[in-house]
């Protein structure tokens, strides 16, 4: 499907698990955030946890602000540039933001949504770009195998837990 949408031989097709841009991925994106705000309480806050190199993109930035005033706990680890500031009172108070560069040029993307307990995982192509959301053709896809989830999670825990070569941005 994707190669002949691709080659402009059909319309784009309507994805049952992942998501492409530019059809539809920043949408998808918005849906996953808003869905954290509406399952976020006090007695149990909303979680996400992103990997990527780079956040640019506007319209995502003001949802994770959105997200942050709600309560939701946002992580992100982002190897390059980012547009988000964390830590502005009443705005992004509950967002943090690292950056880990090493030796190795690292370019997985993880998005990881708490989900009220059902968590979701994600692996994708895309960074959140406006050129990776609405000029490029980006996959999105869930993790569903339970063993391969925790692996996954395992990475970002590790990541979070990093003393040596991350830096937090203030």
């Amino acid at each position: 499907y994707i190669f002949n949408h691709l080659s402009g031989y059909s319309k784009p097709p309507k994805w049952k698990k992942i998501e492409a841009a530019p059809n539809g991925l920043r949408n998808k994106i918005l849906r996953l955030i808003d869905n954290e705000i509406a399952k976020s309480t006090p007695d149990n806050p909303g979680r996400i946890i992103l990997k990527m190199n780079a956040l640019t993109d506007k319209k995502l930035i003001k949802a994770l602000f959105k997200a942050s005033v709600a309560g939701v706990q946002i992580d992100m680890i982002i190897r390059g540039i980012c547009c988000l500031r964390p830590g502005i009172p009443g705005v992004s108070e509950n967002i943090r933001v690292y950056s880990i560069v090493d030796r190795f040029l690292e370019h997985s993307r993880i998005f990881y949504f708490q989900n009220g307990g059902e968590e979701q995982v994600y692996l994708s192509s895309a960074d959140w770009m406006t050129r990776n959301m609405e000029r490029r053709v980006e996959i999105m896809f869930p993790i569903e195998v339970p063993s391969l989830k925790e692996r996954v999670k395992e990475i970002l825990r590790v990541l979070l837990q990093d003393n040596v070569k991350a830096r937090e941005l203030n």
